[in-house]
Formats: structure tokens, sequence, C-alpha cells
């Protein structure tokens, strides 16, 4: 399968299918059948910053099935069976990075723009500085300010939902100010 320019090859896990309004349909899915059909699921991803509020950036391992290579501002995965987004955020955090942390769930919306239409909650964790990264996940990693971030996303190859997430995570921060 091809997003763009991206190579992705999606490795099946089971979901929770939901509805428009994100609501728990009681059907077990594979993700590879919900992401073929359309079918609306859960991804939980959290931005992490540090004390000093830049932003963890990570590029994709090469070996991952979904966007090799590719860079991501947040650091997330599916919702499993079960789990609601923020405990899948947190489960996520621990496999990437090494950490545990109590991400905040900031708000959720559909996002389009990935491989198929998802429900995302967008979260947000104060981590520390020192993290212990997944080599089988993640092949770089640097903290950058919020304006070091918005060239990034011009000048680097994210993943295809890096910029809405990110725009609509500054307009919610933005409105809390």
């Amino acid at each position: 399968m091809s997003v763009g320019s991206a190579r992705v090859c999606v490795v099946d896990e089971l979901v929770e299918r939901v509805d428009d309004q994100d609501r728990v349909l009681g059907m077990l899915v594979s993700r590879r059948q919900a992401i073929q059909e359309g079918w609306l699921h859960r991804v939980a991803v959290t931005v992490c910053r540090d004390e000093r509020g830049r932003i963890l950036v990570h590029r994709r391992s090469e070996q991952v099935s979904r966007f090799p290579g590719l860079y991501e501002f947040g650091v997330g995965g599916a919702a499993n069976v079960g789990e609601s987004y923020e405990q899948a955020a947190a489960r996520e955090l621990t496999e990437e990075l090494g950490i545990r942390a109590l991400p905040r769930l900031l708000f959720t919306f559909i996002n389009r723009s990935g491989l198929s239409p998802h429900w995302l909650g967008v979260h947000e964790a104060v981590v520390p500085d020192a993290v212990v990264l997944d080599p089988d996940e993640v092949a770089w990693h640097g903290w950058l300010t919020e304006p070091e971030l918005r060239s990034a996303l011009l000048e680097w190859r994210f993943t295809p939902d890096s910029n809405e997430a990110f725009s609509r995570y500054l307009a919610f921060r933005t409105t809390r100010s």
C-alpha cells in the first residue's frame, strides 16, 4: 500500500469499530480490515513536551510497518480492544519511549488524512529529556521549539496526518491560553 510517496505495510491487530460520534459499535475487526474498508476506529497520540516546553520529534525506524523513515511530532498508535484513548496513549509512551506517564487527553477529531479515517485522540504530557527509545520503533529524536517544528513540517517528510494534527493542537492551546 502507498500513501503519497510513503511506503506502507499494515500489521494486523484487533481494534473496535466506532461510529461518527465516536461510540463503540461492539464489533471487533482487524486494523488491516478497518483501514481497507475505511471503518472508523480509535488512535491515540501524545505530544511530548519537556520542562522547557520543547516538543519531542522523532523519525520512525525503517523497520516499522507504517510510514517507515518519516518524522512525527507525536507518539501513538491504535487503541487496543477495550482501551480508552488515555490507556492507549500511556501504553504507547511506555512501548516507544520507555517512560511511564499519564498523558492528558486534550481533544478528539475524525482524522481523514492518514491511512484511513479514524478518530484521533490528541494528548499532551511533560516527559523527561532523557527517554529510552525503542530502536525498532524510533531511529532518531530531538527536541524542537514550536517555531522550529513549524519549519520542520515544511522541510522534512512527516507522516500524512502530522500537519493537520499539529495545526489543531496549536489551535487548541491558543484557545486555552
